[in-house]
């Protein structure tokens, strides 16, 4: 078999699958029948997906928000928006803060949760 660069599993064992995507998982409880270590079983609850998958989204959403107040408030020391302009950016960006914080609370998140953790780089937002 040439090397790729790809890994590969040619074992029909899942245990040797698990081994191979944890090394660190002991090799005691890998080969034990009816013991699974908790890291290596996957949470199939639809609800945990839906909200991870918002709290994802959110987190995008939250950013690009933000991304958008930064550059109006450029624009509005720049002095290149009339004072309508301003005014309609002002209630837009105000009405997005809204609707995003009323999507926070309907997926359960906290505040907290939309700042993801980008470890040596900090907190996202």
């Amino acid at each position: 078999m040439q090397w790729d660069g790809m890994a590969r599993v040619e074992s029909e064992s899942i245990s040797d699958f698990a081994r191979v995507m944890h090394p660190g998982a002991g090799a005691a409880t890998a080969h034990q029948p009816g013991v699974t270590p908790a890291r290596l079983r996957l949470n199939l609850d639809p609800d945990a997906a839906k909200n991870s998958l918002g709290q994802l989204v959110l987190t995008l959403v939250k950013l690009l928000h933000e991304l958008l107040e930064r550059q109006a408030i450029r624009r509005i020391d720049a002095g290149s928006l009339t004072e309508g302009q301003i005014e309609r950016l002002g209630l837009t960006l105000m009405r997005q803060s809204e609707e995003i914080e009323r999507l926070r609370k309907e997926f359960g998140l906290d505040e907290e949760d939309l700042n993801l953790d980008l470890g040596p780089l900090g907190k996202l937002l």
